[in-house]
């Protein structure tokens, strides 16, 4: 049975920092790619940050500079770091595995970012 298990979220003022985890079960976590995926209210789930199997990065131009993707696959875990966090970035934020026809998501943690 595959697993995603997002942790990390909460309520933070703007300008701070989070740092999201997703640990992966279930898979061969290596040769997936993984992704981080947002969705706030009213809003279509967006591409925030994503890692391939060989370590290539990309990001959504409105995180570029604030965020940064990293995996760690001997522990089969993918992290989001988020600095300099605004309003706008306040949303449930899903990880994503996906390795060609094979994709499944997590549960989503709420990131709230309020004064």
């Amino acid at each position: 049975q595959v697993q995603l298990v997002e942790s990390g979220g909460g309520l933070v003022q703007p300008g701070g920092s989070l740092r999201l985890s997703c640990t992966a079960s279930g898979i061969i976590f290596s040769i997936y790619a993984m992704g981080w995926y947002r969705q706030a209210p009213g809003k279509q789930r967006e591409l925030v940050a994503h890692i391939a199997s060989g370590r290539t990065t990309n990001y959504a131009d409105s995180v570029k500079g604030r965020f940064t993707i990293s995996r760690d696959n001997a522990k089969n875990t993918v992290y989001l770091q988020m600095n300099n966090l605004k309003p706008e970035d306040t949303a449930v934020y899903y990880c994503n595995a996906a390795f060609t026809k094979y994709e499944y998501w997590g549960q989503g943690t709420q990131v709230t970012v309020s004064s």
